[in-house]
Order: structure tokens, then C-alpha cells, then sequence
């Protein structure tokens, strides 16, 4: 049986903080990136008079549609497809944003049928031998059930204590050798 292998998409797949942040500092003149995010709580990073509103973005129409695929995802994710069972998990913030996903595979991962989308906020209850994921609640979750966890590595998840790369390719290419473990 192939490996069952589970993939966020919010800035693993998708690059989310492009676009999220983008249209922060169009609002607020600021000029914050990924760098400057060293914990997953975005208010304590952006202007106070933003505060908790940075969040409300990601309930904005077209947010995830607009997404742009990660370097070498849509590729690698393809191969990944000949050898491995692959899943794309990932927790929507709201109704519209889970049809906006739906519309992005479709458009950007058409290879992937529906059947390979899985929306939970509960990651950790999902069947699967590997997540690949950003989110430190997801990857302490699924780590803490005895199965692997991959970062895509940013500032704010460094804290876990789990094998972590900056890329696509280095996902593909060390795969193998966290399944054999």
C-alpha cells in the first residue's frame, strides 16, 4: 500500500502571506513580511491599530482565489502523485474561503480529483503517514499521535521540534527518507 501523504495549503502549497499581507500594509502603510512573523499570533505583529483585523482579510472575498502556487508545488505535488496516496488538508476560516479552495485545486492542481480534499481544523484526526504542514498546532498535533511531521519552515514554527525544509524540492527529495524511518 502507498503512503499516505497529507498536505496544508495555506502558505505550504499556496503562498498566503504574499497576498494576506500585501493587502495589510496597502491598509495600514506598513511593510511587514513573513520575517517579521516570529508566532502564529498576526496581531501581536502588525500595527495596533490593525490589531486582531489583520485576520479579517482572510474572510475577504477573493483572497484565496488569488493565491499563487508556491515555487515547484504544482510540479512536485504531480510527482508526488505516481508513488504516494496524496491528500490536501487544510482548515478553511470560513464557507466561502472553503469553495475559494475548491475553485483553486480545481484550477491549479487539476490532476487532483475532489476526493483528495479533506477540510478539518482537526488535522490530527486525519489518516495519514506524513503531514506537511506550516501551522505549530497542527504539527505538535499530528507529532504527538507518533506520526511524521514536516515543516515548510518560517520564523513562527521554529519552536517545533520536527524536520523542516525551505522548498519544494527538498520536500521531494528527502521524502524517502523520512517514510523509511
Amino acid at each position: 500500500m502507498k503512503p499516505i501523504i497529507c498536505l496544508d495549503m495555506d502558505a505550504v502549497i499556496a503562498d498566503l502571506f504574499t497576498e494576506w499581507f500585501a493587502r495589510y500594509n496597502r491598509d495600514y502603510g506598513d511593510d511587514l513580511t513573513v520575517d517579521r512573523a516570529h508566532t502564529w499570533d498576526a496581531p501581536s505583529y502588525v500595527k495596533k491599530e490593525c490589531g486582531h483585523k489583520i485576520l479579517d482579510y482572510l474572510h475577504e472575498p477573493g483572497l484565496f482565489l488569488s493565491l499563487n502556487p508556491l515555487p515547484d508545488a504544482i510540479d512536485v505535488i504531480g510527482r508526488l502523485t505516481e508513488n504516494y496516496n496524496v491528500f490536501l488538508v487544510t482548515a478553511p476560516p470560513s464557507l466561502p474561503s472553503l469553495a475559494e479552495k475548491v475553485q483553486w485545486v480545481e484550477i491549479h492542481l487539476p490532476f487532483l480529483s475532489l476526493d483528495r480534499l479533506i477540510f478539518t481544523h482537526r488535522k490530527d484526526m486525519v489518516r495519514g503517514d506524513l503531514l506537511f504542514d506550516d501551522a505549530p498546532n497542527n504539527l505538535l498535533g499530528f507529532l504527538e499521535t507518533g506520526r511524521k511531521a514536516i515543516a515548510m519552515d518560517y520564523p513562527y514554527n521554529r519552536h517545533i521540534d520536527c524536520h523542516r525544509v525551505g522548498s519544494w524540492r527538498e520536500f521531494e527529495n528527502r521524502l524517502p527518507e523520512w517514510l523509511e524511518r
